[in-house]
């Protein structure tokens, strides 16, 4: 990818936070993200890090009364955080589509599969015009590009599964009709949460191919919410590591996974298994911080391993972590470590 291409999508400062009765909780705080046509982004983390809140925080999907506090989510310099409902609508699908974790849970039991796929291009009026009054012609049409959209990710027989219904799909066939459904309006950004969750190890590995075949023939860029680094590393150009709500490593994949530099992701490291190595799984001792009760400093400070008392002094910017970093900005390798900067204290956050 080319680094001098101009932004997609970028997320400035993104702040999101719920209002509970111990005080507001800021699921995510202080985020950005840079993502160029083409590129394939991993936000890695464990569960409750915030990383399907970003996701969410994207698409203006925050169930109120949770809010995005402040920061700017840019898609293609136009500033989308504070659209209406009907702005949001236009955008959704059209520009940028999701494909949910679970689809018993995203798609409707009561619904041909055929027909859901179907829904997203009469909303958006792609390559129809109005959408009433609805003539034959226009349903034919429809239903081509649906049944084009099903072939594109495997669904075998298409003409046939048109009007199966979801109960009827395995998990794999179900995850592929989530993505057709993500695909059908052609969409600039896919973000994909956990799309590979509860399926067995091969229909994961199709799964990531076709997702990867997306990318490469349609050159649609993708924001991949995971929880395994390992899937990470074989997918993904970029990643984002997120902890409690924040970003505490990010960079090209090779050097992140290679030269980790913050103590999180090191540990999320020694948690893969190697097939062929005869060692322990080393679990990260402790559990995520209460996110409405956070440490002062850095939030993994109490887990570890190499933390030292000015760790719990104030918040930290992200440090350099590579030499090259700072000359190449954004696409450089960043780490929110103290251990970067021979532990003197950085500046505070903004």
């Amino acid at each position: 990818m080319n680094d001098t291409h101009a932004p997609l999508l970028e997320l400035r400062n993104l702040t999101t936070m719920f209002p509970t009765r111990r005080g507001e909780v800021r699921a995510v705080e202080a985020v950005n993200l840079t993502l160029r046509k083409g590129q394939i982004l991993g936000l890695v983390g464990e569960s409750g890090c915030g990383k399907s809140t970003v996701l969410l925080s994207i698409l203006g999907l925050i169930a109120k009364p949770g809010r995005v506090d402040k920061g700017q989510v840019l898609l293609e310099g136009r500033d989308i955080t504070h659209l209406s409902g009907g702005e949001m609508r236009r955008i959704r699908g059209r520009e940028i589509a999701m494909i949910f974790q679970d689809p018993l849970s995203t798609l409707n039991p009561a619904f041909h599969v055929g027909e859901q796929i179907r829904e997203s291009l009469r909303l958006h009026h792609m390559m129809l015009g109005p959408p009433w009054p609805l003539d034959r012609a226009k349903k034919a049409r429809e239903k081509k590009r649906v049944i084009e959209v099903m072939q594109e990710v495997g669904i075998p027989a298409p003409e046939a599964r048109y009007k199966a219904y979801p109960h009827q799909f395995s998990g794999g066939m179900q995850q592929r009709a989530l993505i057709a459904i993500g695909l059908a309006c052609q969409p600039k950004v896919l973000l994909a949460d956990e799309p590979t969750t509860a399926l067995d190890v091969t229909i994961q590995a199709q799964i990531v191919a076709l997702m990867r075949r997306i990318n490469q023939e349609h050159h649609t860029a993708i924001i991949l919410v995971t929880h395994d680094l390992g899937l990470a590393a074989e997918f993904c150009d970029h990643i984002a590591v997120m902890y409690a709500g924040r970003i505490v490593e990010i960079g090209p994949t090779d050097q992140v996974i290679e030269e980790p530099r913050h103590p999180y992701t090191a540990g999320l490291l020694r948690c893969i298994p190697h097939v062929g190595e005869r060692r322990a799984i080393e679990p990260i001792p402790g559990n995520v911080p209460d996110l409405a009760d956070l440490p002062p400093g850095c939030a993994f400070s109490l887990r570890c391993d190499s933390a030292r008392p000015v760790c719990n002094e104030g918040f930290f910017r992200l440090q350099p972590a590579s030499a090259d970093a700072v000359k190449r900005g954004e696409g450089g390798h960043w780490a929110r470590c103290l251990r970067l900067t021979d532990y003197q204290m950085p500046a505070l956050e903004d």
